[in-house]
This record gives structure tokens, sequence and C-alpha cells, in this order.
């Protein structure tokens, strides 16, 4: 029985898309759920997934093409795979790979702000995942055996990233969906030089480790070292450019990029925007998280990092301030005040900076609140977001403080009127009054940082909007609604 695959419904208003790579063969095996294609519309970029199993027969379509919701763009029938080429790309794979070279899956979305959480901005918990096991070895089968189909659990730019490393998909551990190898987990793999694949260097490993003398009973233990930690180098910019021996390269923007790059100048050109910012003491809350985050991740699956508790704060204190929760329509003269909120999460992708949205934000808990931003991040990384969780966001939180940014003046979304910038929070010395006089301390310290459009926002609304946000973050007690 063969299977038609149809251009699903992406979204209310969605009626077509463009196909940007895909990401099967005919004669490639795909499970249930595996990425076939990748899609483009005017609102983001996603993947769609088999609806059966089997061997792909027919691709109805071609990059680049447009093609409307409900046409069949591929056919999935019974039978074997056809003889692969053990993960080997083609000159057709190099062109796709051209095409999509700033569209692949990336890491981190709104991200974590403290140095071991995985929240939405900068870094999330499958990006730290660690090196593959090393595989049994058991001769040169172990080592160049090809699952049936495995071309597929890669994207062609993946494969010609390996290729170049001098790696095959076999000494990769794939963390994307049905174990597909993500750009991310290539990194980490060249990065390791192939460790925990199934070739000679996890062989050469354990035969080092082998080797190596059995610590005496009687030797004492080593002594705890009382440097400091080496300070880690940040992460490079996760798009990287090959010259070549070139002084210069030109490639084509992607198509997010563009869209990217016409909504942000879009924004700036028909709103008034400015940025406001307070400085705020989030002791009380690293504290919190410091003591019961452990229990937390234990309980959730989710980090306790600041932003989901700053997230709930912005929920708390919206619905005092409304005109910040709002949205304008010069041609009509209207505004609308929203009684809900949809809360915008920045995610920092390898394709550009996208915005889902937490619908109904208002009625979540912490905890609820940092299982979305993970789930919001993950699958926005992963191509997995749909249009409709790209629309419709009343408010807008971005982390750039997750990266370790001071002080930001975000871009507005519209129609939103206004965006709240996390920066970092850092240990600093500072002036501290009591019962007993003033006093110097060592306090969490961070900025927040509100871009509003001066069109339906004053500035004496958006201070009180801050101080009332800073009031809450600095006082309010979330112990009993973490429920650990």
């Amino acid at each position: 029985m063969a299977t038609q695959v149809e251009l699903p419904q992406l979204g209310e208003s969605v009626t077509e898309g463009i196909i940007t790579a895909w990401l099967v063969e005919v004669g490639d095996e795909v499970t249930v759920d595996q990425p076939l294609v990748e899609i483009s519309t005017d609102k983001v970029d996603t993947e769609i997934p088999s609806p059966a199993a089997g061997v792909v027969q027919e691709l109805r379509a071609e990059v680049d093409e447009t093609i409307e919701v409900g046409q069949v763009i591929a056919i999935i029938g019974d039978g074997e795979a056809a003889d692969g080429d053990d993960g080997d790309t083609s000159a057709d794979d190099a062109e796709q790979d051209a095409d999509q070279d700033a569209d692949g899956a990336s890491d981190d979305g709104p991200a974590e702000q403290a140095s071991d959480d995985d929240d939405a901005g900068a870094s999330d918990e499958g990006q730290r995942a660690e090196p593959a096991p090393a595989a049994s070895s058991s001769g040169s089968d172990g080592a160049t055996a090809q699952v049936a189909g495995s071309k597929a659990l890669t994207s062609p730019l993946v494969r010609k990233q390996l290729r170049e490393a001098g790696l095959t998909p076999e000494q990769v551990k794939g963390t994307g969906p049905g174990g597909r190898i993500t750009r991310d987990d290539a990194d980490r793999a060249i990065a390791s030089g192939g460790e925990g694949g199934a070739g000679a260097g996890g062989a050469d490993a354990s035969d080092q480790q082998a080797s190596a003398p059995a610590a005496s009973a009687t030797t004492p233990p080593p002594a705890v070292p009382t440097a400091p930690a080496e300070r880690k180098r940040p992460a490079a910019s996760p798009t990287q450019i090959d010259f070549g021996g070139q002084r210069e390269v030109v490639e084509d923007l992607s198509r997010v990029r563009k869209a990217i790059a016409n909504s942000m100048m879009d924004s700036l050109q028909t709103t008034a925007q400015l940025t406001a910012g307070v400085e705020v003491d989030l002791t009380n809350i690293m504290n919190l998280r410091a003591a019961k985050k452990d229990a937390f991740k234990s309980k959730e699956g989710a980090s306790l990092s600041p932003l989901p508790l700053i997230s709930r704060a912005v929920c708390m204190v919206l619905p005092r301030h409304p005109v910040m929760n709002s949205s304008m329509d010069m041609e009509s003269g209207k505004v609308t005040y929203h009684g809900y909120i949809n809360l915008g999460m920045a995610v920092d992708t390898e394709r550009g900076l996208l915005v889902p949205n937490i619908k109904d934000a208002q009625d979540l808990t912490v905890p609820a609140l940092a299982r979305k931003i993970a789930d919001l991040a993950s699958r926005t990384r992963n191509k997995k977001i749909q249009p409709d969780e790209i629309s419709g966001g009343t408010f807008t939180i971005t982390n750039t403080g997750s990266v370790g940014t001071l002080f930001d003046t975000p871009i507005l979304n519209p129609p939103e009127v206004a965006i709240l910038a996390t920066c970092a929070v850092e240990k600093r010395p500072i002036v501290v009054s009591d019962a007993y006089g003033d006093s110097i301390a060592i306090r969490w310290m961070s900025y927040l940082c509100l871009s509003y459009d001066h069109r339906m926002v004053d500035g004496a609304d958006a201070a009180r909007f801050l101080q009332d946000l800073k009031y809450i973050l600095e006082t309010h007690d979330f112990t009993a609604e973490l429920g650990v």
C-alpha cells in the first residue's frame, strides 16, 4: 500500500509553503514521524514528518517550489530501501547545502541566565548532551556497518559537514527526533575528533585506558585544587564561513533572514520606539534557585533558571498595567486591550531569532512556565514549531542576559507595544540600607530593559510597570508555587 504525503494545514492563515530542502531521497527507508522535508511559510520554517513507515517511492515537488495545503508532495510505499552511499552526498546534495546554509537547526532559544540552566535563550539541555558512548569493537564490520536509511537521519548540510571533517554518521550520536543528527551533534563530534563513535578513535582511547597501571590502594588521594576554575571562552557565532583562501564570500540571504530583516525595519519605521531600564536585586530569587533547582529539575524535568520566575512576575504585573498588554491599529484608530497574556519568548536559532509565544501564560505557575519555555525552545530549534505558535503574541521577553549582555534596547514585535529584555545576573557590591544604617553587601543584580511604543505608552507608564515588576521580583516569595 502506498501512502500519499500531503502538505498539512500549518496554521489558520497559512495556505501554501515553499520547499526549502528535502531530508530524504527516493529509495530511502523512513519511519513514522521521521522528518521528510523542510517547508518555509511567511511565518516560520518547519519540518513535515512522515505519516507512515516504508520506502520513499516518489518526490513530487522540487526545492524552491511553492505548494498548496493539501497538495501531494511525496509517495511512501512498502519495499526495501535502495542501496545508499553510506552518507556520502552527490552534487545535488551540495547544491542543497548551499541553499540552506543559514537555515539549519541550531541550539539555544529564550536562554538560561545562570551557567547550568537550559531555557530558551542561549543554550538548552539537548545541546549539552555528552559525546556518544564508544561503540563496542567487533572488527571492521562494526566500524563500517550502516543502518539502512540512516542517510535520512541527517540533512544534506550535516552530511557535508561530517564528510569534510572525515567523519561518518555512525560516529555521531543523534539527539534529534528519531535519533536524527543535528548540526549541534555534528559540531560536538567534530570538536572531539569523532570521539564516542565506532571508528578507531574510540578503540584507541579504550586501549590507552586499559594499558594504564591501576592506582595503588595505598596511594593518597590527589590534593583538592585551590585555584579558581578555568574560565571558559564564550561560544562562537553559529554562523561560520569557510573563506577557502578568498578575501570575501558572497551568499544568498536565507528566507528566514530576509523575513527577520523586513520585520525589524517595518517595526522601526512604523512605531515610535525607546527604551527604559531599571536595576533589580535578584538575590532572593538566586538564593531560592540555588536551594531548589535540583529538586525542581528532578520533579519537573525543566531547569529552574531566573527566566520562568521573571516570566511569572511579568504575568502577575501586566494586569495592573493593561496598556503594556495592548495592540493598536492606527488605520482604524482603535486599541485592543488583551485580557489574556500570550507571552512571546525570543529563541536564538541558527536560522535567526524566532519568537513563539506561550498562550494564556497568565494561567500558568512557575513550573508550568519552565516546562513551556523549554518545550518552545526545543521545538523552535528543531523546526517543530507551528505558524500559529508564532502569531498572536501580546508581550515579549528576550533573554539576552543568557550570553552575558549587561544592557539591551530590543526592537518591538508589532502589533505588540512593549518588549522586555532580561539582562545578565551578576554579583556586585551594593549599598544596603537597614535598621543598622548603610553597609556594603554582595548582591545578585541585573537590569530589566523595556522597549515600548511611545505612540501608545507614555514614559510614566513604562516607569510604573518597571517599578512594579522590580517590586515583585525583590519581595515576592515564589517558594510555595514551586511545589518542592
